[in-house]
């Protein structure tokens, strides 16, 4: 027979580790509350229609396609098959697919929901995503994102809240990182002046990948897709640049100043840059030209978050975007996000030590038992305590002291409850503490007490 297996990309978490998901999940979870973000759900699937043509070719061919119910080929003629022609079939056999992220399902949620909501409209959303990636330490196929997102509005504060929630979210989990910040304008601006204009797109999908392959295979990549070698070497002192932030942002006035969407990206940074000065951040931001982040959806400021500590690919990005709902026939619908990639921070914090020592989620008392009317002594015990919000289980079988005793052990359970003739007697438990090895008789008081504290 076979071994059970799961596809490639995928994990299975124990009940260790979704203690420490948890953990990051409500340390994000409340830090957007903090700035008045409310959850939304969105479906796993999307129709096709919805998320098609959002990612650009690249994330085209990485979304996960769902066959149609039923006899799915019952649409495809034999010439078809026989031709062989992989897109024309999937559009035939499928209609829906699983989503990619949630800010395209997002501005589907916007345009469907215009009607209910207040704008600008501030959310957060906590759920998986699918991508048809190659497998890799840290990329996976199937991952969470913790995405918070503001629409209706073009102020640059929410820009600010953005870098804000990142500081604190990683000042909360102990994190060191860097946030990289730049902005499409400015990329816009780069290509209309190398004279490439209209390959913006091939320029910033392969500045993106600056630092998975090195500038020799960037400027290669760019060559094949028809970027002159005139305007790839024009490029270069540009991706260059060095410096502080207002170093940076003095040279790109004079680089950029024949470009008028370039001047306003630069514009829109120094704003940005005034407003980090009016509040306290620890974490580092940078201004990097390098930073393209490849979704074709972004039009202003773009984030990207690396840890200092760990070698892994960014933890947490996002952007600007001023016509993502445009797609969907609602236009002059201005947003920005970020999204944090829980799996990453996941392996971040396993790497680096960082969760608490004391696991909340964790039974806190066993209840021991010798016999049937011991158990029976027990229940109102138990209630009591679950109650006060204290963790317990009692062990379901009457069995040998020794072997409920390693179950509290196997489960790290600080305290065990015993029952017995005598405390019933008394009206008491005796409470062991499975650290220190020390035992007394206790009240439901005490108990209470100890567990508690």
């Amino acid at each position: 027979m076979q071994k059970p297996s799961i596809p490639k990309g995928t994990r299975d978490f124990t009940p260790e580790e979704m203690a420490k998901r948890n953990y990051i999940f409500d340390t994000i979870k409340s830090v957007f509350k903090l700035y008045g973000y409310q959850q939304i759900e969105t479906p796993a699937m999307e129709n096709l229609s919805t998320l098609m043509g959002k990612y650009g070719e690249e994330g085209d061919k990485l979304l996960f396609k769902i066959l149609n119910s039923g006899d799915f080929m019952a649409n495809v003629s034999e010439q078809e098959c026989a031709d062989k022609n992989s897109v024309k079939i999937t559009k035939l056999i499928s209609e829906k697919g699983l989503r990619y992220d949630l800010t395209v399902p997002f501005a589907r949620f916007v345009v469907q929901n215009r009607d209910k909501l207040s704008f600008p409209f501030k959310r957060y959303q906590i759920q998986p995503v699918w991508r048809a990636d190659r497998p890799q330490k840290g990329r996976y196929r199937e991952f969470y994102q913790c995405d918070v997102d503001v629409v209706g509005s073009d102020s640059l504060l929410n820009e600010l809240e953005l870098i804000q929630m990142v500081d604190e979210v990683y000042r909360r989990l102990n994190v060191r990182v860097c946030l990289k910040i730049n902005n499409r304008k400015i990329l816009s601006g780069i290509a209309e002046i190398i004279g490439e204009a209209d390959r913006i797109i091939d320029i910033t999908v392969a500045i993106d990948k600056l630092d998975k392959i090195g500038l020799d295979k960037v400027n290669e990549e760019l060559l094949a897709k028809g970027v002159s070698r005139d305007a790839v070497e024009k490029l270069q002192p540009i991706l260059h640049l060095a410096g502080s932030n207002q170093d940076k942002i003095q040279s790109l006035k004079s680089i950029l100043a024949a470009s008028e969407v370039g001047m306003k990206g630069v514009e829109e940074m120094e704003t940005i840059f005034a407003l980090c000065e009016r509040v306290t951040l620890t974490t580092p931001i940078e201004l990097d030209l390098t930073l393209a982040r490849g979704l074709n959806y972004y039009t202003g400021a773009i984030f990207e978050v690396k840890a200092l500590d760990v070698q892994i690919g960014s933890i947490t990005g996002g952007g600007r975007y001023d016509n993502l709902t445009g797609v969907f026939g609602m236009d002059g619908m201005s947003g920005v996000g970020i999204s944090f990639g829980a799996d990453r921070i996941y392996d971040v914090l396993n790497q680096l030590d960082l969760y608490p020592k004391t696991n909340t989620e964790n039974t806190k008392l066993l209840f021991v038992c010798f016999g049937q009317e011991e158990q029976h002594y027990a229940l109102p015990w138990m209630q009591m305590l679950r109650a006060n919000g204290v963790n317990v289980e009692i062990y379901p079988e009457v069995a040998k002291m020794k072997k409920q005793m390693s179950y509290a052990d196997n489960k790290k359970i600080p305290f065990v409850a015993i029952v017995g003739g005598d405390e019933m007697a008394n009206h008491t438990v005796m409470l062991k503490n499975m650290i220190t090895g020390e035992q007394a008789p206790c009240s439901a008081e005490q108990i209470l007490q100890i567990v508690r504290g």
